[in-house]
């Protein structure tokens, strides 16, 4: 009843709105009308006809003014409602536009069709090369991780001074070739989403054994203590976003430990510290940003600006949150809020 109430109320406040619009754009045309009544008054008066003819006269006048005015102003809004409707639609036809009322108008919906078409053949165009081009990077980070695999064996079965440091690079370069595999499907990711309930301790294990070797080379001290909880989510997108955080806590860390724990304040937010080289203040409210590296990722020639945009959006899709703390040369705080709230889908 009160919803109705105030829909009601809110159309009759449309409705004034369009009469003042309606009022404004012929506002020439009552003014005329108002003046060529006054000059029958003054005719009328200068014939000294009796009063009652010139007010009965006036009346007559007003109210076929007003009639005329209303039956313009319904058409007025019967032509508005249809262009509100066009308006949410989208699709243009020349069956849909109301009949043009003169040329000005006809000339205004011929310019709105050849936009239209002109924007309907470049959205194809565009969408025809966007899918070309994911077509051939998706076919390429397939076919490029079978001479990543080749180059592995051979390295795991060669005795050589420089077969770790190998290794290690071989490891960054299918970090890389998985981000863009990551950002190719990132925008249609709802339909390849299996949300469940999984074991936060096995999400986090999967992201830090790909990384051992990298806290080994670099003899960086890792603190994990055991969750023992389950989160609804999706495990292989989690498990990627976790993984680019370890690999950015390893990357901006050259001495000292990184610790993953559940925080004891925050309901379900996992917490991923390193004390590394850390954000600059200016820097923070912009690192998720596409392509944005920031000082320290300048100054250090590693950063890409790509993977805490994509681990930003990965997690807004699936309702988690990421929040990002940080102190100059003393460390970087990741909190992921982990409690589902409303999973958002595109």
């Amino acid at each position: 009843m009160e919803k109705s109430r105030k829909n009601r109320k809110q159309s009759i406040k449309q409705v004034f709105k369009l009469l003042v619009s309606y009022i404004k754009r012929h506002i020439s045309i009552i003014v005329s009308a108002g003046i060529t009544i006054v000059l029958f008054l003054i005719v009328f008066s200068l014939y000294d006809l009796p009063a009652e003819a010139v007010l009965y006269a006036t009346v007559l006048s007003i109210v076929a003014v007003s009639l005329f005015g209303m039956i313009r102003f319904y058409f007025y809004y019967k032509r508005q409602q249809k262009l509100q409707w066009l308006k949410h639609t989208i699709t243009l036809s020349e069956e849909e536009f109301p009949q043009p009322q003169d040329r000005i108008e006809e000339d205004y919906q011929e310019i709105i069709r050849i936009l239209s078409e002109r924007y309907t053949k470049m959205y194809s165009d565009v969408d025809e090369k966007l899918s070309d081009m994911m077509d051939y990077y998706t076919m390429w980070v397939h076919q490029i991780k079978t001479p990543i695999a080749a180059m592995r064996l051979l390295l795991q079965s060669e005795e050589m001074s420089m077969s770790e440091e190998l290794q290690d690079q071989l490891f960054k370069i299918e970090q890389y070739v998985g981000m863009v595999l990551q950002y190719l499907r990132v925008e249609s990711m709802s339909g390849d989403l299996l949300l469940s309930r999984y074991d936060l301790d096995d999400i986090v294990k999967q992201a830090i054994k790909k990384h051992t070797k990298s806290f080994i080379r670099k003899k960086i001290t890792l603190y994990y203590e055991e969750i023992h909880k389950k989160v609804l989510t999706d495990e292989k997108w989690l498990v990627f976003v976790i993984e680019q955080l370890i690999s950015n806590a390893l990357k901006y860390t050259n001495s000292g430990s990184i610790s993953i724990y559940l925080d004891t304040e925050l309901e379900d937010t996992l917490v991923i510290e390193d004390t590394g080289i850390g954000i600059c203040p200016e820097d923070l409210p912009r690192v998720c940003e596409k392509g944005y590296t920031g000082y320290n990722g300048r100054a250090d020639k590693k950063s890409t600006g790509i993977g805490l945009y994509l681990c930003k959006r990965i997690l807004n899709k699936l309702s988690h949150t990421m929040t990002i703390t940080s102190e100059v040369s003393k460390g970087t705080k990741v909190y992921i809020g982990l409690a589902i709230k409303e999973l958002i889908v595109e």
